[in-house]
């Protein structure tokens, strides 16, 4: 006889807790060893919690990690998360998730808005406003006050990078891209994916184009950080965001998922840069 029964009870009356059950999932293209349902992480633009979830064409989305009233969602905006994989609908069920991006209090707000979402993104603006005064979140927008920081801006702050003959839109500077594998003391690798001991890629000028369909921007060329001179087994390596000594250890686990985010030139046209890196930019190139 079970010492639970449909009540939710023991036999001697006390609440039994259920615990709910969480889809777990491996990644097919990871190295790691690691089940997680989801990624947590922080939204580099505005601080609050994120989860990264894989869609159902193997491209990572961030949702907000609560579920919403379904009724409260536009349409567009509701995706359910089934066996860990993130599909964008809803399944039927009163309740869904919602993007990060439609929230992010860092980006424009998209229209038009219902009360609820308003007010879950006043709520993440006053978290932002708490990270911000506490000086634990940098705004992505230098200031451009001191020669020094102008000089800096010229450094893409998310550069496009070509590598696989697919472009990328990194999350960090070329020279901070942190590798994700674990070390033996079980803590995330803190060496970068460039190493003076392995090739570099080279900043050049490509058409500015939506992918498939071609068409040309206003903006005509775009600086990337061309990596496809490189070998296979290289590409590969910053693909996978590891350093040399992880790449050539595939046993070690990943901590951290890869950061790279399809290029898509009508969505990052903000981080379009139509010139290469200035030459202060070369200077400080010989770490990026």
């Amino acid at each position: 006889m079970s010492s639970t029964d449909s009540s939710g009870r023991r036999w001697d009356g006390t609440p039994a807790r259920l615990h709910r059950h969480r889809a777990l999932r491996v990644a097919p293209d990871r190295l790691t060893r690691l089940v997680r349902s989801a990624q947590s992480s922080r939204c580099r633009d505005c601080g609050n919690r994120i989860d990264w979830y894989t869609r159902t064409d193997n491209r990572p989305v961030s949702l907000h990690p609560h579920e919403l009233d379904a009724t409260a969602v536009p349409v567009a905006s509701r995706w359910h998360v089934s066996s860990g994989i993130a599909h964008p609908a809803g399944d039927g069920a009163p309740w869904c998730r919602i993007p990060h991006l439609a929230l992010c209090p860092a980006r424009p707000a998209p229209t038009p808005l219902t009360p609820q979402i308003a007010a879950l993104r006043r709520h993440l603006a006053l978290h932002t406003r708490r990270v911000l005064d506490a000086g634990t979140l940098t705004p992505s927008t230098p200031d451009t006050a001191s020669p020094a920081t102008a000089l800096e801006s010229c450094r893409p702050a998310r550069p496009i990078v070509l590598l696989l003959h697919t472009r990328y839109l990194a999350a960090q500077p070329i020279d901070t891209i942190q590798c994700v594998a674990q070390t033996r003391r079980r803590h995330r690798c803190t060496h970068p994916v460039l190493s003076p001991s392995a090739p570099a890629g080279t900043w050049t000028l490509v058409p500015a184009t939506t992918g498939r369909r071609q068409l040309a921007l206003s903006g005509g060329l775009m600086a990337v950080y061309d990596l496809t001179h490189l070998t296979y087994a290289e590409q590969l390596r910053w693909r996978h965001q590891r350093c040399p000594h992880h790449a050539a250890t595939p046993g070690a686990a990943d901590l951290a998922l890869a950061e790279w985010e399809p290029f898509d030139p009508l969505l990052h046209h903000q981080h379009i840069y139509n010139r290469l890196p200035t030459t202060a930019r070369h200077r400080t190139q010989a770490r990026a």
